[in-house]
């Protein structure tokens, strides 16, 4: 495709400016880096206002590019790719993709039980992959809407209602955005998932996807709406304690809290994401199984809710059992089920 005349006059035009001396080679990379913005404009179908938009724009797509290189060229478990959040700061993609409500509650409350408490380890299989059982809904795309409270909690109540009675369906998550906003749960501002499992009950459930669909954006709640699937309570994991958690995703799809702010998580591509990881809770996921690569890394397997071209194919893969007892990135710090 060819370079828009403007972005190539414009680079030309910052390379020139202060007598500054560009090597040919410095200038091809930049050249190069331009068609590599058009092209991913073109996939993405990104349009700019205008030229001094596009060279912003442009300026950050470089950095991020640049970021991704070197981290993929390092000695990583998994590694990282130029999807749609490329031309975006970290900061912005923390304001748009993350969950402003969602934070670490040292004063949570937890529910009353967890029954899953005196299962065995050696009863629980090896490997658990809830997509292969027919547990798991294609992956959605929240989009610029800070409601990964919502999909969350509508991934795992997809999940055990699938369990109890073989039919999965997919839930509306805009409903919860519309008419869970009576309490801690705010639409795109932010939200728990134990709050939108207490609404689900008191609602009576929530209707198919089908009939509220997603707009991402905080609407008007639509009452009356029927039903097509229920819960009847919701359980807390034991905080700060994988093997708990191993042995309620052994059984049902389990949401989960994480913190998914930093440039590794926005570009995350692909592999088991290990290394250093923030407990800052920003963002709700589902964990929907578990396994161990070919080298012996264990890892959680998390359903995700920002499209296919993020991440294998809209999941994640994330060490499992590690030395912090909160686990990647928090995961184990504030997980919880719903119960039918």
């Amino acid at each position: 495709m060819a370079i828009h005349k403007a972005l190539l006059l414009a680079i030309l035009g910052c390379i020139c400016l202060g007598g500054t001396v560009t090597s040919a080679r410095e200038l091809n990379d930049d050249l190069s880096m331009a068609a590599k913005h058009e092209n991913w404009m073109a996939q993405y179908g990104r349009v700019y206002k205008d030229t001094t938009e596009k060279m912003r724009r442009f300026e950050v797509f470089k950095a991020n590019v640049e970021f991704i290189e070197t981290f993929n060229a390092q000695n990583h478990k998994f590694w990282l790719g130029v999807n749609q959040f490329a031309d975006i700061t970290n900061d912005e993609f923390r304001t748009t993709n993350t969950n402003k409500g969602l934070k670490a509650n040292p004063m949570r409350v937890l529910s009353t039980g967890f029954r899953y408490e005196n299962l065995s380890f050696d009863a629980l299989p090896a490997t658990m992959d809830w997509r292969a059982k027919g547990a798991v809904t294609p992956i959605k795309d929240q989009g610029q809407c800070g409601c990964c409270w919502a999909f969350s909690a509508v991934a795992v109540t997809e999940g055990i209602v699938k369990l109890k009675t073989s039919k999965l369906i997919s839930l509306s998550e805009q409903e919860l955005v519309d008419c869970d906003v009576h309490g801690e749960d705010q639409g795109c501002e932010g939200g728990l998932m134990d709050d939108a499992f207490k609404f689900i009950i008191k609602n009576g459930g929530l209707t198919m996807e089908s009939r509220y669909p997603y707009t991402a954006a905080d609407g008007k709640c639509k009452a009356g709406s029927n039903s097509a699937a229920t819960i009847t309570g919701f359980e807390d994991v034991p905080a700060n304690n994988e093997g708990a958690l191993m042995k309620a995703v052994a059984n049902q799809p389990v949401s989960v809290a994480v913190d998914g702010g930093d440039m590794t998580f926005q570009f995350y591509s692909g592999g088991v994401m290990t290394g250093s990881c923030g407990t800052d809770l920003d963002h709700g996921i589902a964990a929907i199984g578990y396994g161990k690569t070919s080298d012996g890394t264990s890892f959680w397997l998390m359903k995700n809710s920002w499209g296919t071209t993020w991440g294998e194919i809209g999941y994640l893969r994330m060490e499992k059992d590690i030395a912090d007892k909160k686990g990647m990135c928090g995961l184990a710090m504030e997980p919880s089920y719903p119960t039918k």
